[in-house]
């Protein structure tokens, strides 16, 4: 097989995984993806790189792991967007003035959508009447 492209890999690796019906361990991963070019050490470091990157979970399975999506598929493109813009929002100093004009370029709709996300996430936090 030829040179693959900056991050092919790591998408084939992560593909594998999310569409699996169970965890799978490395050895499985690696025969999943049905190329025999690809080192068992590689997959392993793209799996361990996918689990702190927050892609996937792990378990233990005797003296391995298992790996698993951390979000159902169909979440997985809105989990990779919003882990690249909280990446961005770190690595910029100015964090209100990235989120104000994040918010200032907004469409009305977005806009709308993500104050109903914020109201509901404010409410989730607020402290049962229960738990008073």
């Amino acid at each position: 097989m030829g040179r693959r492209s900056r991050g092919a890999l790591e998408r084939e690796v992560l593909t594998f995984v999310a569409g699996a019906s169970a965890p799978v361990t490395v050895a499985e991963t690696v025969a999943g993806l049905g190329d025999p070019d690809v080192a068992y050490t590689t997959v392993m470091t793209i799996l361990t790189r996918l689990v702190d990157k927050g892609a996937l979970v792990r378990e233990r399975r005797g003296r391995a792991f298992a790996y698993a999506a951390a979000v159902a598929p169909p979440s997985m493109s809105a989990a990779r967007a919003a882990r690249r813009m909280r990446h961005l929002l770190h690595d910029e100093g100015h964090r209100a003035d990235v989120l104000a004009r994040f918010v200032a370029e907004l469409d009305p709709d977005d806009e709308q959508t993500l104050r109903r996300l914020l109201d509901g996430h404010r409410d989730d936090d607020r402290p049962s009447p229960e738990s008073r």
